[in-house]
This record gives C-alpha cells, sequence and structure tokens, in this order.
C-alpha cells in the first residue's frame, strides 16, 4: 500500500491520512511528490492514473486507487477495523462523521487567508471577518466534542475526526490567532502526538518552497 502525498510543509490534504496510517501503525510506503511544479500532476497520474492527479491517493498493491482525505479516512476505517478509526459508539460516530464532513467541505475563509506553512510564522496577519467566523465554529466545535467526550481529543481517542483538524492546528500556530484555553490545550495535545511531531520534523527539514506560500504581506 502506497500513500502519494505533497511537501508537508504546505499539503494539508496529505497531513490527514498519513497521520491516521502512522499513528495507528499501518504499513505503508510514502511516496512524496513537490507541489506546484510542472511535473507535479504527471507525476501523480504515473502512480494513480485513474485519479484527478491530485494528492493525497491511496495506491494498492493492485493498482486500485483511493483518493480524497476523507475516502481514503473512510477506506482506513472499513479495512483495519480494529483500530478505532472512527468512535465505536453509534451516535458519536455520527456526530464526528458531521464534524469532519464539515471541515471537508467548509471554513473557506480560513483555508484562502490562512494557508497551511509549519515553517512560516505570520503571527496576527490575515484575520478578516470571515477568518474569524470559521474559527469561532471551530472553537465551538472542539470545546463541545471535548466536553461531551472528556478529552483528551475530540471524541476521547485520537481517530479520523482529529486527523482532519489537524491541519487546522499547523494553521493556528503559524498565524497564532486567539484562542480559548480549551482550544490552546487541545493545540498542544495534538501538536505533541509522535505522529504529528514527526510530520513537523519532516516539514522543517524540507528544502523545496512554493514562494507564494512563503509571502504574506
Amino acid at each position: 500500500m502506497k500513500l502519494l502525498i505533497g511537501d508537508k510543509n504546505y499539503s494539508s490534504w496529505s497531513m490527514r491520512p498519513w497521520l491516521l496510517l502512522k499513528h495507528f501503525g499501518i504499513p505503508f510506503d510514502e511516496m512524496l511528490i513537490h507541489l506546484n511544479e510542472p511535473g507535479t500532476k504527471s507525476a501523480i497520474l504515473a502512480h494513480a492514473p485513474t485519479g484527478p492527479g491530485k494528492v493525497p491517493c491511496l495506491v494498492d498493491e493492485d493498482g486500485s486507487t483511493t483518493w480524497d482525505s476523507l475516502a481514503i479516512a473512510e477506506t482506513l476505517s472499513e479495512r483495519f477495523p480494529q483500530h478505532a478509526l472512527w468512535p465505536r459508539d453509534a451516535a458519536a460516530r455520527s456526530r464526528a462523521r458531521s464534524v469532519s464532513a464539515e471541515m471537508h467541505s467548509g471554513f473557506g475563509d480560513l483555508r484562502s487567508n490562512m494557508w497551511m506553512n509549519i515553517r512560516a510564522s505570520f503571527p496576527g496577519k490575515n484575520g478578516t471577518p470571515g477568518v474569524l467566523a470559521d474559527i469561532a465554529r471551530i472553537e465551538a466545535i472542539w470545546s463541545q466534542c471535548l466536553a461531551a467526550h472528556g478529552g483528551p481529543f475530540l471524541f476521547g481517542e485520537f481517530g479520523i475526526v482529529d486527523a482532519m483538524y489537524a491541519p487546522v492546528v499547523m494553521r493556528f500556530r503559524t498565524w497564532q490567532p486567539a484562542l480559548s484555553d480549551v482550544s490552546a490545550a487541545y493545540v498542544e495535545r495534538v501538536t505533541a502526538l509522535p505522529a504529528v511531531k514527526a510530520w513537523i520534523d519532516n516539514a522543517l527539514r524540507e528544502t523545496h518552497a512554493v514562494p507564494y506560500l512563503d509571502d504574506c504581506p
């Protein structure tokens, strides 16, 4: 099983399934393809010709492919039921799916204005009204889930929903918006996870750059 990913410094979508595989000890081979290069799409399609030419993409031994972070997460949950990637409880699982899907399809202002760049530091920048509204909603989700399930992660133990929000944690570290104590503590717990620390360490060692993502006037 092979996971195609983009640069760890920038690729928020790649981070999500990679964390799940690493955290739960699921064996896989990593194929990193640099983003924003003339040959990026063709390099992805060379390994996953039936997909859209985007990362992440999971390629099985038989050549079948699964693309999109949430689709990969669902596939891993089905394939490795011994791991509680989703909560075991049906009601909790339904809510976890809902807030994961909300992350998957929403928060456009945050994505556009506070992009993921682990090596960068842009404190206090780009806090537009739309971004602040997205942050408020994310904080509400985190607070409600942590209160309902007792932590330390959103539904007790680390799972798909935490992986879906892990790139937001990276954004908050880079852009440093004001956060509640509850949110700040969750950011620290996610950052301290061995799989997350490994992703960050790898990102800091990367040398490939996407210049327009390294600049925030």
